[in-house]
Order: structure tokens, then sequence, then C-alpha cells
């Protein structure tokens, strides 16, 4: 059918269209502007091959086309682009039918949940449904209209399925106007049944005119500046929590300028990590339960805590038990009130940059003045912190392989401005949350919001393709390599260079050491031969699996290092190289670096006849006098 309208139109099919739009979407934030959709990831098969890629081939000049291993690691890698670009840019990604579509629902959780903007355009089944049920599609008993796209609803801060190529007149802007809101952002999710993509449509050509999404900078509102001064003016143990939005909003300044200013220490989540950019003497590390000790100590007395850009998840607020002040009170600075009214926060709903300045002014011209016996505490506590890590961290015991920890210090003093470190999931997250340096031009993007095994690689190579200058390093264990090695080869393919640092610890240690400490009892959680008198994996032997050859047979350079002097030795090497490379290091499997002591919430058997569970479970459950409920 033909639609005539009094505007100029062009005839295009919906494939052709979409790509003509997206090539002319904008971001601009400060004044500066950048392409939004940067390009687009794909695996071409049945349901886009014929649609969007023929699109992409005739239309896509200004949109580069990569391709992965795999559907999940293509939304990984543009959530590490996007977290690179401070969420101002990003990329789309193009699946086939059925598994194809599927297998990107992990990334897109992991995007909706680490608040970081991905578009996704997951094929479909044929809208007309003349053809009978087809390949690969959802034969539903009772609901015709459903496929496993649906499944994207639950992750999607933003979902459609277009059904007639015309409705992305309406579909896209939307689509485009939630990747760019800071307080909406997440995995925007637009389904594309096959045949549709091929159908045609006089669309009006102003659609595709350049279009600037505006990324404003939401001012703080007065009576909560004044109202957050009062509370300031109170505190006698203020702490602020510095999450991922002095990032996004590039608050690091501010933030610095904030708490000298007024003698405030500063914890950081896992988001927010390097979130205080130089040494700073109030820098207490990483807050929570897998941060440190330091940082418990101010959270326990707090009698305001600062809250800025936080989503405030319970390893931060160690599942409600963090903050044992009996007058404690919170302030929750953030773009989404979602996140910005938690724990009962006085909530100022603004970019975490100007809600800073604004307070900054607001409350010299208050007359608050640091405290200098409570600024005095701080030196004191970094101290047992820093006596603690050198007695447990910061050496190779004899007899043993290197800790992990220890690892992460080498790597704080071989990093150099302008590099990167990319990590996700197990240990590895709580020692670099506890131990890595964020000063000195060092960046790290740590996803835990999903602890999502298999982010690591992909994100990196967006990272990369982000980052230009500079090094993008991998830490990572060796249960989390299995999940997503192949994305080795899309880092050769697009020569974008990543080293990875493999830890070798047989296994998935971090999991398993929560399974020692509430059940008492190991079971599946390292990789051992099936013992074959007892027939039980955790009775084997381990097995040896050569890391080294495995990444030398993709194509990079790869090293085995056992001893301080050996990693040192290899990231020299590594960083000399053109091409990706790995660096394998066997560390020891059951030695963690020190705790915070800050509880957090895991249930054991509530009835058990081992008297070893028992043990643990009552032990742990001790800690849960400390949960309070905020508000």
């Amino acid at each position: 059918m033909k639609y005539y309208t009094a505007q100029d139109t062009i005839r295009l099919t919906l494939g052709q269209a979409l790509v003509k739009f997206l090539q002319v979407q904008f971001s601009e934030r400060d004044g500066t502007e950048r392409r939004l959709i940067q390009g687009m990831w794909g695996i071409l098969g049945h349901g886009n091959v014929s649609g969007l890629s023929q699109a992409l081939v005739e239309y896509g000049r200004d949109l580069p086309f990569y391709q992965p291993c795999n559907e999940q690691s293509m939304v990984h890698a543009s959530s590490g682009f996007a977290r690179a670009n401070l969420r101002l840019a990003t990329m789309a990604c193009t699946s086939s039918i059925g598994p194809g579509t599927t297998n990107m629902l992990t990334g897109a959780a992991t995007a909706t949940i680490n608040r970081l903007p991905v578009l996704l355009f997951p094929s479909d089944y044929y809208a007309t449904r003349f053809q009978g049920q087809v390949l690969q599609g959802l034969d539903h008993p009772t609901s015709m209209d459903m496929s496993v796209t649906d499944c994207f609803r639950v992750v999607s801060k933003f979902f459609d399925r277009i059904t007639r190529p015309e409705q992305i007149l309406f579909s896209l802007p939307e689509a485009m106007r939630v990747l760019t809101d800071p307080a909406e952002t997440g995995t925007v999710t637009i389904a594309l049944p096959q045949d549709i993509q091929g159908y045609a449509f006089d669309y009006p050509v102003n659609f595709f005119d350049k279009h600037i999404w505006r990324i404003e900078r939401r001012q703080p509102d007065a009576q909560r500046i004044n109202e957050a001064i009062q509370l300031l003016k109170a505190a006698k143990r203020p702490v602020i929590i510095a999450g991922g939005g002095v990032h996004y909003s590039e608050a690091w300044d501010e933030l610095a300028t904030f708490a000298e200013n007024f003698g405030i220490p500063i914890a950081e989540t896992h988001a927010g990590k390097g979130a205080i950019r130089n040494d700073s003497d109030l820098l207490v590390g990483g807050a929570g339960h897998t941060g440190t000790a330091t940082a418990a100590h101010f959270s326990a007395k707090a009698d305001l805590v600062i809250c800025v850009g936080t989503r405030l998840q319970d390893f931060i607020t160690g599942s409600n038990s963090a903050f044992q002040n009996p007058q404690v009170r919170f302030i929750g600075i953030n773009v989404c009130s979602h996140d910005a009214y938690k724990l009962g926060s006085m909530p100022i709903m603004a970019d975490a940059r100007e809600a800073l300045r604004v307070l900054t002014q607001a409350g010299e011209a208050a007359g608050i003045q640091p405290d200098p016996e409570y600024t005095r505490e701080i030196p004191i506590q970094k101290q047992k912190w820093n006596h603690l890590l050198a007695k447990e961290v910061n050496l190779q015991h004899p007899g043993e392989e290197i800790n992990q920890g220890h690892l992460v210090t080498i790597i704080n003093d071989m990093m150099k401005p302008g590099d990167s470190l990319v990590a996700a999931a197990g240990t590895i997250p709580a020692d670099l949350t506890k131990l890595f340096d964020s000063s000195n031009g060092r960046t790290l993007y740590l996803e835990f919001g999903n602890s999502c095994m298999g982010f690591d690689i992909p994100a990196a190579i967006g990272v990369k393709m982000a980052r230009k200058e500079g090094e993008v390093f991998v830490l990572m264990g060796d249960g989390n390599y299995q999940m997503h090695p192949m994305e080795l080869v899309t880092a050769i393919q697009e020569q974008t260079k990543i080293t990875v640092l493999l830890v070798d610890n047989g296994g998935f240690q971090s999991i398993h050491g929560h399974q020692k400490a509430l059940v008492g009892h190991s079971l599946g959680n390292e990789f051992k031969i099936r013992d074959p008198e007892t027939k039980r994996l955790d009775d084997g032997e381990f097995i040896d699996v050569d890391y080294v050859n495995n990444a030398l047979s993709i194509g990079l350079k790869a090293w085995r290092a056992t001893e301080e002097a050996e990693i040192r030795q290899a990231l020299t090497a590594a960083r000399s190289e053109k091409g990706s490379c790995m660096i394998v290091v066997p560390t020891e499997k059951y030695r963690y670096t020190p705790e915070s002591g800050i509880w957090w919430e895991v249930i054991g058997a509530e009835v058990t006849e081992d008297p070893k569970t028992k043990e643990l479970v009552d032990a742990r459950e001790a800690g849960r006098v400390n949960q309070r409920f905020y508000f």
C-alpha cells in the first residue's frame, strides 16, 4: 500500500530506513557532539541476512559492521564501548531469529543492571504469519504473537516489536530518547520480524535529517540543597559513597573539592572505583562487603552518608547492615529518582557534577569547616589497613604460588597513565575494589552489577575501540575465561590489542570459597577429573590446562609467569607487542585478601543434620543482628 503525504518522501525498506536513521543520530553534552551509534555488531543468519545485511551493504557507509563470535559477546562489547564513552555513545547489535536472539539476553540484562546504553535488533518471526510456523520460532499453544524475543521485555528499558515498516517513525526516536536519558538508560530492544525488514514504505525525507540528542545536566533544586546543608552542618561523622554516576557526569574534580573543603572521607563502589583520581588522603577505599576495613569503619559510625551516583546494591550496603549509627541519615544525589530515594535518603535529583558544585558553594557560604579531630582519624585507620596488606598480600609466601591480591599490586605498579583495566565476576572485583590504584591516569572498568562471567574479553574490545591510546588489560580467572575465550579471535580480527592476565587457580574459587563458608564442603566448583572410585569430581586430580598454548593457537603472544619478576618481565614484553597478548599466572587457590568485616546476607540451610554446615550457618546468622531498615 502506498501512502501519500504533503511531505517529500523516499521509498526504502525498513532495514534501509533504519540504517540511514542511525547514521544521523548524534549526542551532545557541554557543547561537544559525537555520533551516538558508532557501529553495528552482528552475526548474520536466518532472519537478518536478507534484511539488515542488505541495508548495511547498500546504505551503511557510516555504520561499520563488526563480527563477533557469540551474540552475548557483542552486547558486552557494546557495553564496554558505551562505558568508556561515558554513556555518550554506543553501538547497535543485530542477531538472527531464535538462538541468535536469546544469546543476547545475558548481555541485555548486564547492560540494564549497569545502566549502560546498548541498542539491540533481534530478528523475529514473520509478521504476516502466512508461512505458518517458522524455523526457530516459538510455537506457543495459546498466544500466536508470542516469541522468544518477548524475553527481552524484562531486561530492557524500552521494548518494541515492529510489525509494519512505518512503525519505526515513532519507535526509533523513542529508542534514542531512552538511550540518551541518564535516568532511564539501559538496554533498548526493537524486535524486527524478518519479513518486515525487507518491506518498503514511503518515509518522510526529514526522518533522515541530522538529529542531536542533548544530554542535559539536571540542576539541583534549591530547597533540597538547603536541606542537605542543614544535614551537613549537623553531621559529626559524614561519609561519601561515590558510585559510577561520578564518572558519567565527569564530576571527579567536583567530588574531590567537595570532600576536601569539608573533610569528608570517600568510599568508592565497584562502578565508582577511580571516582577520586588523585592520591587523596580522604580516600578510604572500596565501599561495602567487598571493600576495605577502613571504609567499613567509617561507614559503621557515619551519621550522614552522602550517596553520589550509586544504586546502593547489597554489596555496598552490606544487605542494609553497613551503617550502624542510630542517627544515620542519607543524602541521595542521582539523576534517577528510583536510586535517589533509596535508604530513605533526602533526594537531590540532579547531575552529580552540578549538585556537588552547588553543595560546595552552599557549604562554604554556611561556614562549614572540616573537623580536625575527625580527619586525623582517617590516616590512622588507613595505616591499620595498609599494615594488614603488607603482612598478608604484598608478598609471596614461602612454598606458595603468588596470591591474587599481590598480582593486583604488581599491575598497579606496571600500568601507565592512559592504561585501562577491565574485569568482572569472581574474587577479582573484590580484590580490585580493595587494592586497585586509580591515581596517575589509570582507569578501571569493573562490571559487578551483574557479576557477569564472560563479560571481560568482549568488553575490553569495546573499551579499546573507544580508547585508542594506552594499553587495555583484562584481569580474569580461568573459570571466567572458559565462558568467552573465542572473542580473542575478534580482537585479532579487529586489531584491537588487549592483554589478558589470566589467573590460573583451578576453577571457580570465588563461589568455591562461598560454598565452603556456608556449606563446609566442596561440590563442583573446581576443574577436576572425576575420581573413578568415589565417582565425585571433587575427589579427583586437577586438570592441567595449557592456557599458554591455547592462546598461541589463536594467534596471541603468550607467557607463563609464576613469580613477581617474571610477571613484570611479561608485562613489559606485552606492552611492546602490536597484537593481543596473554600472561598466565598460576595463583594460590585458597588465599584471599583481608575482609572488610561488613556482613552480607546469604541464606544457609535452615534445617540440616550436618554439624559442620550447622555451625557455619549459625555463625553467619549471628551477623543478622546488624541488619536495619532505613527510612
